[in-house]
Parts: structure tokens; C-alpha cells; sequence
């Protein structure tokens, strides 16, 4: 799966990234815990937050991960987008909850971060 169906999926609003969403989503991480995004995922693993500050995107940006989603809607501010776009990290905001954006994608058929293998 690729960003731009990660988009098209979530009903997603792109607010920065689009020359990268061509970009191959490898793995799910659904987290408020900037420490569980360091310490759990792999690269290449899209985020999804309701955090909006900027280190959501200093942590995507040290982990090496594939873009951000932002749930329930909220909308990051104009600081927050202009590091995005400096370090080529997409960020989308989706009106879906954690657990829903979660829940889709893994429908979807993208897999989690789990130590345990594939869950079904």
C-alpha cells in the first residue's frame, strides 16, 4: 500500500507531501507516545496521532518513518507543516478516530508493528 491510498482510504486531507505519495507504507504505528514510536517501530512505518506538535515530526523524522496521520480531525499548525516539508515527511489529517484509522488500514490490510509476528 502506498500513501496516496492510504489518503483515498481515510478521506484524508494532504497538508504537506504530495511528490511522496508514491511512497510504499511498509507498517502501522498508532501512538500518542513519541518514546512507544522510537522504541517500537521499523522504517518506512506511518504514524498515526493526535499529537500535533513538532516533535511528531522531529520523531518521524529520526525514525525514518514513511508519513504522518493526523486523527480526529485536528489540523497542525503552520510551524509544524514548514518542518515537515524541510525534512520530506507527508503529513494528512483524517476526521477518523485512532482506533477507526487503526482499524482501516489493518482491514486494508496493512500490518502492525507487533514483536509477536502477524496478528489476525
Amino acid at each position: 500500500m502506498n500513501l496516496r491510498e492510504v489518503q483515498q482510504l481515510l478521506d484524508a486531507r494532504l497538508l504537506t507531501g504530495e511528490e511522496y505519495l508514491n511512497r510504499q507504507v511498509g507498517e502501522c504505528f498508532g501512538s500518542d507516545l513519541m518514546s512507544d514510536v522510537l522504541a517500537f517501530t521499523n522504517r518506512q512505518t506511518l504514524l498515526c496521532t493526535g499529537l500535533i506538535n513538532l516533535q511528531v515530526i522531529r520523531t518521524a523524522d529520526m525514525a525514518d518513518l514513511c508519513g504522518v496521520v493526523v486523527v480526529r480531525g485536528k489540523t497542525p499548525g503552520e510551524e509544524i507543516i514548514k518542518m515537515a516539508k524541510e525534512n520530506c515527511l507527508p503529513v494528512m489529517t483524517t476526521d477518523y478516530t485512532l482506533f477507526e484509522t487503526c482499524g482501516l488500514l489493518f482491514q486494508a490490510g496493512l500490518r502492525g508493528c507487533s514483536k509477536k509476528g502477524v496478528l489476525l
